[in-house]
């Protein structure tokens, strides 16, 4: 019975930790710092920033969604995807295809291209969810093979006729089209911005209903979900399907800000390295998805404007994931706030230590040798009642008693 209630305990003490991972921040400063970073983002960032570091910051804007999708899936249900790369692919196909041959609006046709991301990554996701861990991360590691070298077939469209809208022999290729409002780089920055805040929006209102409940049921114990009444097949394919649309979306923008789009863009291992920064950014936290952005889109583009070869950056995504896995299981977006704490608490204990030891020197220095000035305020009782100056005997009758 010992045992049994041991096991019993151990494993709620696990259920505790996974819940402390899952649980949201309710506090109110979360939605004032939210106001604050975007704004910043979208009013103060820009004119600071170059040509160059503008487009790397819409990368990070369009990336932080497809990482968001990611993190959906791995943190909250519990599904390890390496397809997301592939899903990204399709959604910046279609969404090339559609700006070549409609004249729809930009809004339209991301929206559309993440909703035929949704239906292919439903289709996809049917077979798939029958998998978990690692099982499910090779089929979908295969699928995103295999929508690559799909693509380096038919290649991208570039204005031509028929179905792929290619043709080789243009000798003049027309850019993607961007949004009127949005013709400039700052100007798609922006709009690259506000996409994403609609799109973690989104995500953020499906985890605070009924979804998001049953996701971290899942994440925690599916046979528990099971016996609780929540059907696990149909709500792992309504994680499946809203990261497969958010991507989709991405992939359109992604379409947009880079005028001319190639199947050479877009490699398998790109699969890889995204899992690997949502892992050290946090897949437990919505503010991992931009801290994986980060990682994945700006800080290449630092170490190659430093003249630093950007193969370093499989080192420290090595280091990164290795640390993520031993110390910090929720990533960066949880451990950096505590060691900051930590940090905090330790630099006024420094601040503060020196003041201590001054007060409790008074009492140390009693069994010192005593000066001229001690020896006085330590004289007996008698000799405190009248003032006695250096040479008085009564002092050093005092003094010596």
């Amino acid at each position: 019975m010992t045992g049994v209630g041991t096991k019993n305990s151990a494993a709620a003490t696990v259920a505790g930790q996974r819940a402390a991972l899952l649980r949201r921040p309710q506090r109110p400063v979360h939605l004032s710092v939210v106001v604050v970073f975007v704004l910043f983002a979208l009013f103060v960032l820009p004119p600071l920033m170059s040509a160059y570091y503008t487009g790397y910051m819409t990368l990070v804007a369009i990336y932080s969604i497809v990482t968001l999708g990611l993190g959906l899936l791995v943190g909250r249900v519990g599904l390890y995807s390496l397809g997301q790369g592939a899903v990204l692919q399709i959604g910046a196909w279609t969404a090339a295809r559609l700006l070549f041959a409609t004249g729809q609006p930009f809004p339209l046709v991301i929206v559309e291209a993440g909703l035929v991301t949704m239906l292919i990554g439903t289709l996809i996701g049917l077979p798939a969810i029958r998998l978990r861990g690692l099982y499910l991360a090779l089929i979908t590691l295969m699928l995103a093979g295999s929508i690559t070298v799909v693509l380096a077939t038919v290649n991208f469209p570039n204005g031509g006729g028929g179905f792929t809208g290619y043709n080789g022999s243009l000798m003049h290729i027309p850019p993607i089209r961007r949004p009127s409002i949005a013709g400039t780089d700052a100007a798609y920055y922006r709009y690259a911005v506000v996409v994403a805040l609609l799109m973690f929006i989104l995500v953020y209102l499906h985890l605070r209903t009924r979804p998001g409940r049953s996701w971290a049921a899942i994440r925690q114990s599916e046979p528990a979900a099971l016996a609780a009444g929540i059907s696990t097949t149909f709500y792992k394919l309504w994680a499946w399907a809203l990261a497969a649309f958010i991507t989709g979306v991405a992939g359109g923008l992604l379409a947009g800000d880079a005028h001319y789009l190639y199947s050479v863009n877009f490699s398998t291992q790109d699969s890889i390295i995204l899992l690997a920064v949502a892992l050290m950014g946090g897949v437990y936290n919505l503010w991992g998805a931009v801290i994986a952005a980060l990682l994945m889109q700006l800080l290449p583009g630092v170490l190659q404007n430093l003249g630093v070869s950007n193969a370093w950056l499989y080192i420290l995504f090595g280091i990164g994931v290795l640390q993520v896995l031993t110390t910090a299981p929720a990533g960066i977006a949880d451990q950096f706030p505590k060691d900051m704490k930590k940090l905090g608490l330790l630099l006024w204990r420094l601040v503060r230590r020196p003041s201590a030891s001054g007060a409790s020197g008074a009492p140390a220095a009693s069994g010192t040798p005593a000066t001229p000035g001690a020896a006085s305020s330590s004289a007996a009782p008698g000799a405190s009642g009248a003032p006695s100056t250096p040479g008085a005997p009564g002092a050093s009758r005092g003094g010596t008693t």
